[in-house]
């Protein structure tokens, strides 16, 4: 038997293991988010503070002292612990990566850990049309803004198009207003920043023919020509676009 045919399983108990918790995880923050909108929070950063400690237990009714379940002082430093442990396995390639759900996705967006390079290609390799399917009910809590901000650091040239697609994507999935309004300023800024240079791009791009060479003529002959790129359409969509994420003109 050659060495990749042999399966390793304790890398698949890990993976499936990610897999529940990241089910898990979308529970409970569903759950948390009803709560805090229930009890009429007065602030999103209590709303945030009521999601993001979600996973922490409850104090524990069998203790007669009353005193609360210790949890460690830096929760966040736990969680990062906990992260890195689903980060050994071997990153990804971007071939391999096709989730169908949200708890999929979660699963693989991990695996890619801080590497914002790595996690803006998969965004564009997926396209809004998958995204939009994969977070029909909603996108996770938290994802948005990162994904707002992802697209906005790395954006280059060329990726415009299809950056404006899984924009389009993203807006179409369910609670989109209600994830929206989440946001942080960071977030907000970001978001503003990243239409402000798509708008440019194609406002320029617009102003700009294209060369292009026609060879119609006899062997020999070469002809430069202006090709009328019509970029309105596009430019249509992405004021559209704008409007839906709260993006003053």
């Amino acid at each position: 038997m050659e060495k990749s045919d042999i399966i390793n399983f304790s890398a698949l108990e890990k993976e499936l293991h990610a897999a529940l918790e990241a089910d898990r995880k979308y529970q409970r923050e569903n759950d948390a988010k009803f709560r805090a909108l229930h009890q009429n929070v007065a602030s999103y950063e209590e709303f945030r503070d009521i999601v993001l400690a979600s996973h922490l237990k409850p104090l524990d009714k069998n203790d007669i002292s009353g005193a609360p379940r210790k949890q460690p002082w830096n929760t966040v430093a736990a969680e990062l612990k906990h992260a890195s442990h689903s980060h050994e396995l071997v990153q990804p390639q971007l071939t391999e990566i096709k989730p169908r759900s949200t708890s999929e996705f979660s699963r693989d967006w991990r695996r890619f850990g801080g590497s914002s390079y790595e996690k803006y290609n998969l965004l564009l390799k997926l396209g809004g049309k998958t995204l939009q399917k994969i977070f029909s009910t909603e996108v996770c809590f938290g994802l948005l803004g990162e994904f707002l901000l992802i697209l906005s650091q790395c954006l280059k040239s060329g990726d415009e198009e299809t950056v404006i697609g899984v924009l389009d994507g993203l807006s179409k999935t369910g609670r989109f207003g209600l994830n929206l309004s989440l946001l942080s300023q960071a977030e907000q800024k970001a978001c503003e920043e990243l239409f402000n240079r798509l708008g440019e791009y194609y406002s320029n791009y617009n102003d700009s023919p294209v060369m292009s060479l026609d060879f119609s003529e006899p062997l020999g002959v070469c002809e430069v020509r202006h090709v009328e790129t019509d970029v309105n359409d596009i430019l249509v969509k992405l004021k559209a676009l704008m409007e839906k994420y709260g993006i003053q003109n």
